[in-house]
């Protein structure tokens, strides 16, 4: 009998990405690892391939197999943990380290992006002096050489869009009161918002913006979120269910049941209806950057 599919997907589907990565880095094929560990194959692709949960004393015998460092095989107890839970916080410092990044993960394995964000920038789309004084704010205890490797990993993800080979497409609304807010100050907001004018116009990028005059839209009662979606398989259905990542003050929150995929659907959707169109959006972005460079 198969073994039961228990909690959210997210954590077991990075679970298994990890584990197929070092037992690929260690050199073993399935059925050597499969008998080392005294497993069946069936089980290692249903583990990899996250279709069952985990215990983390298994994942620790898996990751000293594979020679894994202390880290990271402490990185992927506390996400095996995970698997079991009915939807799950992933907490910074909490049981998964800091660090352990489970949403770059998943961007990068996304093929469309939708985002509403009301109040900040999103991560693809910020300029490094914008992202650093986000930075700066969101962690204000870390040292400069800290501060500044956040800053260059945040930057490094955003090769994401403009990748030759099949870039997600990305679509964005923006709440204007964020655009309207100088995070970092006049020059780098200014900077900020020319920079999402020229995003705009890359073939797989839209960004709209919703006005002050929508009023009380739906995306001031969710919240800012991302809906990510994957590449299909060979027989049209997805390669991974979709998920919704909101990033909280204390936790990130990932959704992947259907009935809360469909929730935040209709929040995008509504957004997206209430916002400007993308011309008149690149407009008001320019107007924008152009008032902040006067203040």
């Amino acid at each position: 009998m198969p073994e039961p599919t228990l909690g959210s997907t997210v954590p077991r589907r990075q679970l298994g990405r990890h584990l197929r990565s070092l037992r690929m880095g260690a050199r073993l094929t399935l059925r050597v690892a499969a008998s080392k560990l005294e497993w069946s194959e069936a089980k290692m692709w249903r583990i990899e391939t996250g279709l069952t949960s985990m215990r983390s004393h298994d994942v620790q015998t898996m990751c000293t197999i594979y020679g894994a460092p202390q880290d990271l095989t402490e990185a992927l107890m506390g996400l095996a943990k995970e698997t079991k839970a009915r939807g799950w916080w992933h907490s910074y410092g909490d049981v998964i380290p800091e660090g352990f990044d489970v949403y770059i993960g998943l961007e990068g394995a996304a093929s469309q992006m939708s985002v509403y964000q009301g109040e900040r920038i999103p991560g693809l789309l910020q300029t490094e002096e914008y992202a650093r004084a986000i930075i700066r704010a969101h962690f204000p205890t870390e040292g400069e050489e800290e501060v500044e490797r956040r800053v260059r990993l945040r930057i490094a993800r955003q090769t994401l869009i403009t990748r030759v080979t099949e870039p997600p497409t990305l679509h964005v609304v923006l709440d204007e009161g964020l655009l309207r807010r100088p995070i970092g100050g006049s020059d780098v907001m200014a900077e900020q918002l020319a920079h999402l004018v020229e995003a705009s116009e890359l073939p797989n990028v839209v960004i709209r913006v919703v006005p002050y005059a929508a009023g009380l839209h739906l995306g001031v009662l969710s919240g800012s979120f991302c809906i990510m979606r994957f590449p299909v398989n060979g027989d049209g259905k997805d390669s991974e269910p979709p998920t919704v990542y909101a990033d909280g003050y204390t936790g990130d929150l990932y959704l992947d049941k259907p009935k809360e995929v469909e929730r935040y659907d209709a929040a995008f959707a509504g957004t997206w209806n209430d916002s400007l169109s993308e011309e008149a959006s690149r407009r008001l972005l320019s107007e924008l950057a152009g008032s902040h460079e006067r203040g």
